[in-house]
């Protein structure tokens, strides 16, 4: 027998009410990515501001029939207001709203800055708002796919004991998973994530014009299976996971290495005695590199610096 009609789609986003009037400060890659999400969870964007053509375009495909207006009218109209602004103009734009009276006692305002945790948030707290920090650990595209992306992606959290219940249901309803972050500790959980995801896509797309150059016609055809099993491998088993001529301590191997970048892309030379170094001590200290090849290692590595 089917179950009555009123109970099938019971779970079902588009079903339920729209709770919340959503805005959207700042339409870079991130805040329509979220605004989409929170629309799929029954909240309703009305309002979003953009000044770029790439922002205006990333709104209209991400948030179709949301008024693109100024960001004291996009507070006028929210009730949850994403502030999605490069970390450096984000004290500014807070100050600047909160004394020009657009921030409006009772309104959630969240901005997505990994950097900062609530008190960059204080000018407005003091005119009345919610303050909550949510940063998704995610690299974002500006399209559709970052939606999908968000399934499972980690939050950095920041907020008042207050609003944890708060904080913890926008993040979820997002498809995320909350982490929270203590104010003190946001710089430091930033830079944890610029060193993993930032540098990482420098060292890929090096590596992928270094095969270029010597003759390989699909780089990322054969670095996407060895970086996926190294991820793999590191997120596994972290400094045990170490591989290569640096951990075995196959001095004249790095050597070549460093010759043979010098030759073909010097640019590349102090990033690579950088992380070869770096790699050489985390190896040595947990006892995959043999100390008596380390030091011939090491030599070769100090003599790259002084060239």
């Amino acid at each position: 027998m089917n179950a009555p009609s009123e109970h099938r789609h019971e779970h079902s986003p588009a079903d339920r009410p729209a709770r919340l009037a959503v805005g959207v400060v700042g339409a870079g890659r991130v805040g329509p990515a979220l605004a989409a999400a929170l629309q799929l969870a029954g909240h309703r964007p009305v309002a979003v501001s953009g000044v770029s053509d790439a922002s205006v375009r990333r709104a209209a495909a991400l948030l179709p029939d949301v008024p693109l207006v100024p960001p004291a009218e996009v507070f006028a109209r929210a009730e949850l207001v994403l502030l999605t602004v490069p970390d450096d103009a984000l004290p500014g734009l807070v100050e600047g709203l909160a004394e020009t009276g657009a921030i409006r006692p009772g309104q959630l305002l969240v901005h997505t800055s990994g950097r900062y945790g609530t008190a960059v948030l204080d000018p407005a707290r003091r005119a009345g708002a919610l303050p909550l920090a949510l940063h998704p650990a995610m690299t974002f595209t500006g399209t559709a796919v970052d939606v999908q992306r968000l399934a499972g992606c980690s939050f950095g959290v920041t907020a008042p004991e207050e609003l944890r219940l708060a904080a913890e249901a926008l993040v979820i309803e997002m498809g995320g998973e909350p982490e929270w972050i203590a104010e003190g500790d946001r710089p430091l959980y930033h830079a944890a994530l610029a060193l993993g995801a930032n540098h990482l896509v420098t060292l890929v797309a090096q590596s992928m014009e270094l095969l270029g150059r010597a003759g390989v016609a699909h780089p990322d055809r054969m670095l996407g299976p060895l970086l996926g099993a190294a991820l793999d491998n590191a997120l596994r088993s972290g400094d045990a996971a170490l591989t290569g001529p640096v951990a075995r301590g196959d001095a004249g191997t790095v050597a070549a290495h460093v010759a043979e970048l010098r030759k073909h892309a010097p640019g590349t030379v102090a990033g690579y005695l950088a992380m070869a170094r770096t790699t050489a001590d985390r190896a040595l200290a947990h006892g995959l590199l043999k100390p008596e090849l380390a030091e011939d290692l090491l030599g070769v590595l100090a003599e790259g610096d002084e060239r």
